[in-house]
């Protein structure tokens, strides 16, 4: 499943910008200025490797490997998502190049089942096309009426598959 250019540049630039605001921007306001005058200080290095490392983040989620972009995409969401309660991200975190990727990869990291309004942010389409896919027996659901993660999880990868079905 190799990646489009331009789907694995967005994604390797929400990686960076992402990992930029939430781990690299807090240091910077913590330690403030150390007397750099921008020839290639700390801050410099760090930025310059989390460019070069995204694009390497980039690969591994959009590639082959399924464990290892599962296992990537759920280390970046508990690094950049700490906390003490479940990953509960806005329904439009989903629709981002790193949601996406996270979706198609992993699923929901933290859930089994999800309402049909954060399963059609996942698959990014309506709530009516989430209740379509069921009646179809296309998505599944759990005895409480959530959709399970499995098969969103697995109707992402039918899609994104050469030749996938919408």
């Amino acid at each position: 499943m190799g990646p489009w250019p331009d789907e694995r540049h967005a994604l390797a630039e929400d990686l960076r910008r992402i990992v930029g605001a939430r781990l690299l921007d807090p240091l910077d306001i913590l330690f403030g200025d150390d007397g750099d005058d921008g020839d290639g200080g700390a801050d410099t290095r760090l930025r310059d490797r989390l460019a070069a490392r995204a694009g390497q983040w980039a690969d591994v989620l959009l590639g082959d490997d399924d464990r290892a972009a599962a296992f990537l995409a759920i280390r970046l969401v508990s690094a950049l998502y700490p906390g003490d309660g479940p990953f509960d991200p806005p329904a439009a975190w989903w629709g981002t190049p790193l949601g996406r990727a996270v979706a198609r990869r992993a699923g929901h990291p933290a859930a089994a089942a999800v309402p049909v309004t954060v399963a059609a942010a996942m698959l990014g389409i309506t709530r009516q096309g989430v209740h379509d896919l069921v009646r179809r027996h296309k998505l599944d659901r759990d005895a409480a009426g959530a959709i399970i993660t499995d098969s969103i999880r697995a109707r992402l990868v039918t899609r994104s598959a050469p030749g996938g079905q919408g």
